[in-house]
């Protein structure tokens, strides 16, 4: 895309010692092995890790969560074996101690690289341990506990800000947008599986925004079984527009992997390949209306072998301009070759994009859910455009 420069300062990478802290414990998905095949693979790349997270202040999290909530994760966090409450305990998201401390990193790693963003100190920056998306002010949901995209677009609106929010997870960003509900100056959109069939259950056409932010909020929900070709004609149908109609000042995206072909927790069949083609588009729309000023994060992903890590590095290229790389390392797959088949995600891929369709056969459902992508993808945005223009026009 014009505009796009070809040399700048690298990505500012967010990862340090607390990264791996957030562990819900062994058996959980959101497991922090991530962290070592994803990042030894960005280091393969150039990658080095040059921000530590450390925890957002109690303050800075009441940006966005109530007091009271975070008084009863710190309670979690001392006495983990506590009886449910704030949507902590048994479940998707389980006490551990040291709970806020670890949250409040993630949420602290994310705060810290928009404010580099905000100073002007690097224009991209990547933190894959980021994009809790699902945590609510008054409660966790879905892995998340603090809400690190959230918090990080708040402290782009103390400046005045616009900010564009773009989550490419398989989960409805849901908390980010009701965070921002109401905030003209926030424009979510969010593609996902259909909240029929996948949690959260939310991010249909039909939520649009709070008074006076209609058309803020934008949602494309697609049919389980959905593909690389309708995933990727959706977005490329709905962002350009979108951004250009709300003109953002900064970018924050997710980059969640688990739209995957191989993830075990939803159904959609998204390849590496797509996912970094939209990385590429995201990272042309922040130089295009944002003067570059773009946070990625990392949000969700459950295949942390043959997926995870090639999906950072997708993402980590398009923040770096550097043509996506062929084969992996060869040394790097040999290193995880074991664990991976220990977790029975065996065998790694050996290049960072997939085979067509993930390797898979294409069926008639499949070739019709990708073309229903397209039909939701201009419904919503025959939606929002009316009512972003609407809005420019009091």
């Amino acid at each position: 895309m014009p505009g796009v420069p070809t040399t700048a300062k690298p990505p500012l990478l967010v990862y340090g010692p607390r990264s791996a802290t957030y562990d819900f414990g062994p058996a959980h998905p959101l497991t922090p092995r991530r962290f070592g095949t994803g990042i030894s693979l960005l280091e393969t790349l150039g990658a080095v890790p040059y921000l530590a997270p450390e925890p957002a202040t109690d303050a800075e999290l009441e940006w966005i969560h109530e007091p009271a909530y975070i008084a009863a994760v710190k309670a979690f966090s001392r006495q983990p074996l506590g009886s449910s409450r704030a949507g902590i305990g048994p479940g998707d998201t389980p006490a551990f101690a040291g709970m806020h401390e670890a949250s409040a990193a993630v949420a602290g790693g994310s705060l810290r690289a928009m404010e580099a963003i905000l100073r002007g100190d690097v224009l991209h920056a990547f933190h894959p341990g980021g994009g809790l998306h699902h945590a609510m002010p008054a409660r966790a949901s879905g892995f998340c506990v603090y809400d690190d995209p959230a918090l990080a677009i708040a402290r782009a609106r103390l400046d005045g800000l616009r900010v564009m929010y773009i989550d490419l997870d398989v989960h409805h960003g849901d908390g980010v947008q009701a965070i921002h509900w109401a905030d003209p100056g926030v424009l979510t959109v969010s593609i996902h599986e259909s909240g029929f069939s996948l949690f959260p259950g939310t991010g249909f056409a039909d939520e649009i925004g709070g008074p006076g932010a209609e058309g803020t909020k934008v949602n494309i929900a697609l049919d389980p079984g959905t593909g690389e070709i309708g995933w990727v004609e959706a977005l490329e149908i709905a962002l350009p527009p979108l951004a250009a109609a709300f003109r953002p000042e900064v970018v924050v995206s997710q980059h969640g992997a688990d739209a995957h072909a191989f993830d075990p927790l939803a159904h959609l069949l998204v390849t590496t390949t797509a996912m970094g083609r939209l990385a590429r588009l995201v990272d042309g729309l922040a130089h295009q209306h944002a003067s570059g000023r773009w946070l990625a994060t990392g949000g969700g992903g459950y295949d942390v072998y043959r997926v995870v890590p090639r999906v950072w590095a997708h993402v980590w290229l398009a923040q770096s301009h550097m043509t996506p790389i062929g084969e992996l390392s060869p040394a790097w797959c040999d290193r995880w070759a074991a664990d991976a088949e220990r977790y029975g995600q065996a065998p790694i891929p050996t290049s960072l994009d997939d085979p067509a369709n993930a390797g898979l056969p294409y069926s008639r459902s499949q070739a019709h859910a990708d073309e229903r992508a397209v039909v939701i993808a201009e419904d919503v945005l025959g939606r929002a455009l009316p009512l972003l223009a609407a809005r420019d026009a009091r």
